[in-house]
């Protein structure tokens, strides 16, 4: 029985019959504590090169809890401006929603663009390779950059931080949409094939069919990103609820930040039930039952 204790000689006997395995694990455990040893080293260096004494980092901890104490005293609650601070949580899930369903429904098509099962020939190659770097570059660069970036072209307002996400999403769904498309199996193209059907045939039912649970999880979960980051794009004048959190912490009004930040985790905890609902009825599926031809012969003389 596996529960049973062995004694001292059972285990020099086995240690004897695979020293390999015994010899691979003490090798193992080396490996193991050599990797531990240089990261603990380099957090050694890290605070010594960059000048973070540690009685400043303790006192920095201090103040971070004298915070989250201040976070959950709140001070006139009756007399906060509610009906503010709930538009401008409406504007940042407006700006989310907009940003993101753009991104999906354009990264979608150019995701075909990019993806080497789709694009197989040499000159079609080099289209995707064009597009596999303008995708680096869309998601290489932070949603606040794009939205500071179209702030000062369009603006202080909503479009700046739609335009912001739709830029950085498109990089980053593009991308994976794409890896989605090149990892189907091949045999329902195949198939497809030998019937007679064109590309775009092959590309909507032999592809598009296998990775739209990709498609539909990514971009689920990518609303419920944005919504989280949606909050920065109000600190560069983009709209939203991060100008409350941006005037509040200022004043050091750190319960309204707190109550800011509860409203928002609810909301994202809300879109994640959402989401769970979605990808259970549209990737999961339901189950069908079985033909049953004797049943179907007696509903229909019944």
């Amino acid at each position: 029985m596996l529960t049973d204790t062995l004694s001292p000689q059972a285990v020099r006997d086995i240690k004897q019959q695979n020293r390999q395995i015994f010899a691979r694990q003490k090798r193992d455990v080396f490996k193991l504590g050599l990797i531990a040893a240089v990261i603990a080293l380099y957090y050694v260096f890290f605070f010594y090169q960059y000048g973070i004494p540690w009685p400043r980092l303790l006192s920095g901890c201090r103040e971070i809890g004298h915070y989250f104490l201040r976070m959950f005293v709140w001070h006139d609650f009756a007399q906060w401006p509610f009906g503010y601070y709930l538009q401008q949580i409406f504007i940042t899930l407006a700006i989310v929603w907009v940003g993101t369903l753009t991104a999906s429904v354009v990264a979608l098509g150019v995701s075909f663009l990019a993806a080497r099962n789709v694009m197989v020939s040499i000159p079609l190659r080099l289209v995707a390779i064009v597009v596999r770097r303008l995708l680096d570059i869309f998601r290489g660069v932070d949603m606040a950059i794009w939205g500071m970036v179209f702030v000062r072209a369009l603006g202080m307002g909503p479009l700046a931080g739609v335009l912001a996400i739709f830029m950085q999403d498109v990089g980053l769904l593009g991308k994976l949409y794409a890896e989605g498309h090149e990892a189907v199996d091949k045999s329902p193209g195949r198939g497809l094939t030998a019937l007679g059907a064109n590309s775009l045939q092959k590309h909507r039912y032999g592809i598009f069919t296998q990775s739209f649970p990709v498609f539909l999880a990514l971009s689920l979960y990518q609303i419920e990103s944005n919504t989280r980051s949606a909050a920065v794009l109000g600190f560069v004048g983009a709209g939203g609820v991060g100008l409350v959190y941006a005037e509040n912490m200022r004043l050091w009004n750190w319960d309204v930040v707190m109550f800011i930040t509860l409203i928002l985790v609810a909301i994202v905890m809300g879109m994640d039930k959402i989401s769970a609902i979605l990808r259970k009825k549209y990737i999961v599926g339901e189950d069908i039952p079985l033909f049953d031809q004797q049943a179907r012969n007696r509903s229909g003389h019944g």
